[in-house]
């Protein structure tokens, strides 16, 4: 470990509640005082500035932390019956909150997850295969800060741009309706070209959503399915893309893009993936300091933006979530 050590780490599973790591990833203890101990923590973000201000999306709704994941508390809504599968802290006003759930639906707080309600997106309920749609991803657009996109798994994209008033539904041309992740990547002039990771391929779109692209990246990928989607917090143009064989798959690869999603190269892990690489955890604070993982339990580590990782001691039950903060 590295002087970054003192990243503080969170990890989200399905049966094990919340870890927390202190010390970059070395040790772990769970963190679910408030919580209940075994549940399913899908989601989680952070203040933009305060690293203390943590919330949690899981089973039984949004739970917020003032102090680093110490102590959690429940915020009631009609999510305490759904599962939060995504959440997204504004940018540029912290004190709103949205979350995504399954059943899929976007919820929103303005007043920092103390009450909440349920925004206009008429999105798919049901699907045969899954039982449940969910919103697996929300996302706020640069270059517009009024403009909100959601991904919901299975039912396209969805696209907001008066902060999650009114709602509008964009998946003409899509590979598949299963949006697993998004990326806004800034172009010159004003305009945000979208990248979508589904389940069979990674989809562009260079019209706001009104048409998309697939990329075809079987011709390269040994696996078709493609899971989250993150953008370097400096260089948004670099995108990290996590696939495998399937949810969860028994194999995975980490990739990167360093030109918006045009091209892909596959990052070298130091052993390989035992299940499909679900997402990344990457911060302003420290840009090239980067954690993968796969969703049956293992997390990786790089301080160099993806030239060279390292595997974590620490193996897990299966994750759906992680983020890493700056030290309080």
């Amino acid at each position: 470990m590295s002087e970054r050590s003192a990243a503080t780490v969170y990890v989200g599973t399905v049966g094990e509640g919340l870890w927390r790591s202190s010390d970059g990833g070395a040790t772990w203890q769970r963190k679910n005082t408030g919580m209940y101990i075994e549940n399913e923590v899908r989601a989680l973000a952070v203040h933009p500035s305060d690293p203390n201000l943590l919330y949690a999306g899981t089973d039984q709704g949004c739970y917020r932390s003032t102090d680093g994941g110490n102590h959690w508390n429940r915020l009631d809504s009609e999510m305490n019956d759904l599962v939060i599968w995504a959440l997204l802290v504004m940018p540029d006003d912290p004190d709103t909150v949205l979350a995504g759930t399954r059943p899929a639906a976007v919820f929103r707080s303005r007043d920092g997850g103390d009450t909440w309600q349920r925004l206009s997106a008429d999105m798919e309920q049901e699907c045969p295969g899954i039982v449940y749609n969910r919103v697996t991803t929300l996302n706020v657009d640069p270059a517009a800060p009024d403009t909100i996109w959601a991904g919901v798994e299975i039912d396209g994209a969805w696209r907001s741009e008066d902060r999650g008033d009114t709602w509008t539904r964009h998946a003409e041309g899509l590979s598949s309706l299963d949006i697993h992740g998004l990326a806004l990547v800034p172009r010159e002039g004003a305009s945000t070209a979208l990248v979508a990771a589904t389940n069979n391929d990674v989809n562009t779109s260079g019209d706001s959503g009104a048409s998309w692209q697939p990329q075809n990246v079987d011709n390269q990928f040994p696996w078709r399915y493609c899971r989250g989607l993150r953008q370097h917090p400096e260089n948004p143009r670099r995108l990290y893309l996590g696939n495998g064989n399937g949810p969860p798959g028994s194999q995975g690869a980490a990739w990167r893009s360093a030109d918006g999603g045009e091209s892909w190269e596959r990052m070298t892990l130091p052993i390989a993936p035992n299940s499909t690489i679900w997402d990344y955890a990457l911060h302003a604070a420290d840009p090239d300091l980067v954690y993968a993982y796969s969703v049956s339990g293992q997390v990786f580590r790089s301080v160099d933006g993806g030239d060279g990782w390292e595997k974590l001691e620490q193996e897990f039950g299966e994750i759906r979530a992680m983020l890493w903060a700056p030290a309080a």
